[in-house]
């Protein structure tokens, strides 16, 4: 039987992106993402419940993510849940849970730049819109 490994979230990055190279020049990049669930309790409070999770993109998704994203910026990630385990100087077993990426979609960019693709797009809307009715030939 197939098994299945996979995590889609929505959040706000707590920390600006962190670009590294691995030994073998392969690039990586981690930020933290903060989700935020509200809800009513029985006695009618109003709580939120705020989940953060360490985001973890490889090669040109690292690059791009690095570029575009910052601290406080709206994004969508999917990906799937690996753990690592070790043990601290303490002598105690210690772990931690990152989502690896392999798609995130910038939810807000207010000034920055489109990505390649994007551009691309804007500019067929943009040279659609020069063309005059009385221009086309049918």
């Amino acid at each position: 039987m197939a098994s299945l490994n996979k995590v889609m979230v929505i959040g706000n990055l707590g920390t600006d992106p962190e670009m590294r190279f691995t030994p073998s020049g392969n690039q990586v990049t981690s930020f933290r993402l903060a989700t935020t669930r509200t809800y009513t309790t029985s006695e009618g409070e109003r709580k939120q419940e705020t989940e953060w999770f360490t985001v973890v993109t490889w090669s040109k998704l690292a690059e791009t993510c690095n570029q575009f994203l910052a601290k406080g910026r709206r994004a969508y990630v999917e990906g799937r849940l690996r753990t690592h385990t070790w043990e601290g100087q303490d002598g105690q077993k210690r772990f931690t849970t990152e989502i690896v990426a392999n798609r995130v979609i910038f939810l807000d960019r207010p000034g920055a730049a489109p990505l390649p693709e994007e551009a691309e797009e804007a500019e067929a809307v943009e040279a659609a819109e020069e063309i005059q009715p009385e221009e086309l030939p049918f």
